[in-house]
């Protein structure tokens, strides 16, 4: 691969997506696991929702990828979610920590510390989660974010200790991560919609996709970058189509599926960054 991710890096991965239809483990919130699996079915993935102490390691161990999502822990799912993540990072399995109001709530923050010993794949979630998960503070609303994503940066590359790639999402998503040759890179996507929001669960799938994404790239900064790509041409199409968050969540799915390499190279908004000064390679 070339030393950035590009437009057609992404468009190469949507086609390997559709092509190897990758099976993603997600250990989910109540919430989110319907539209999630609808979300991973309509990008051309699939699901099994395997939260339980009993299979979370056997499945994670075979599946393409993991996705790991602190939204509504409870003692079984938290002991799941360290099950999981070892028995992935044991087989090599790409996995993906979204830490859904970390920093707001002290027991799931330390769930979320403890994951990290695991090296997740990818980490993706929002502007504060970044923030609070590396540390450096942050005024986290529950699972919404009130800080910018541009101001998760520095947050995230603290991060790359502990994995491969993190994104902070935003009406602008930020990623940093190694590419194939080893280098930091920051990769910003534009685009998307202002009714993702209004949608529950379209960040937590956005998790999943980035899971089935990372299965089918080389490298865990194209996987986000793939994922975040295919969510921000979607739900662009989708606002187009829609009057309001009831029929944009059908439109969105709609979306996701019809959403091909033709699209992503005339709709998708990918550019690089720099990064502060003092990065090390």
């Amino acid at each position: 691969m070339s030393d950035t991710v590009s437009v057609e890096t992404v468009a190469s991965a949507i086609d390997a997506l559709r092509d190897q239809v990758p099976l993603v483990q997600s250990l989910t919130n109540i919430v989110s696991a319907n539209f999630l699996t609808n979300v991973l079915l309509a990008a051309g993935a699939s699901n099994a929702h395997i939260d339980n102490v009993h299979e979370a390691g056997g499945f994670a161990a075979v599946a393409g990828g993991v996705l790991v999502n602190l939204g509504t822990p409870d003692d079984g799912t938290a002991e799941a979610f360290l099950i999981a993540a070892e028995a992935a990072r044991t087989a090599g399995t790409p996995w993906v920590l979204d830490p859904v109001g970390v920093g707001g709530l002290p027991w799931r923050s330390g769930i979320a510390v403890d994951l990290l010993r695991f090296h997740p794949s990818a980490i993706r979630g929002n502007a504060s989660e970044i923030i609070a998960l590396a540390g450096l503070g942050g005024d986290t609303r529950g699972v919404d974010s009130a800080s910018d994503s541009a101001d998760a940066v520095p947050a995230a590359l603290s991060l790359l200790k502990h994995a491969d790639a993190v994104s902070a999402s935003g009406p602008v998503d930020y990623i940093v991560g190694r590419d194939g040759g080893g280098d930091v890179r920051g990769i910003r996507v534009s685009g998307g919609s202002a009714l993702l929001p209004r949608v529950t669960s379209t960040g937590c799938s956005l998790g999943g996709l980035v899971a089935a994404y990372l299965a089918v790239t080389p490298t865990a900064l194209d996987g986000l970058v793939a994922a975040h790509t295919h969510v921000a041409v979607a739900s662009e199409i989708a606002e187009e189509n829609a009057s309001g968050p009831g029929s944009f969540a059908v439109a969105y799915l709609d979306a996701l599926y019809n959403v091909n390499a033709d699209t992503i190279r005339s709709r998708a908004r990918i550019e690089s960054f720099d990064l502060p000064a003092g990065v090390q390679n």
